[in-house]
């Protein structure tokens, strides 16, 4: 099994976490999404093999992602 951890930068971003909030769409079992509003930072946390579908988050945000990464679960 794999761990995905997707990280945006939000003071560089088109959106605020308030408007991304309106706009979440449900994950699947094993994946949740994270923030972190004293450092404008928002995320995924997903295990599974796949990244599951964001919908129209990253294009909302507007930029990439400032980390992405992949961990073995164990």
């Amino acid at each position: 099994m794999i761990a995905r951890l997707v990280i945006w930068n939000l003071y560089d971003s088109k959106t605020t976490l308030g408007e991304l909030r309106e706009h979440l769409p449900p994950l699947p079992e094993g994946a949740h999404w994270i923030s972190n509003e004293a450092q404008e930072r928002f995320g995924v946390l997903a295990l599974g093999d796949e990244l599951p579908d964001l919908g129209e988050i990253p294009q909302l945000i507007g930029v990439d992602a400032v980390v992405f990464e992949e961990f073995d679960v164990e």
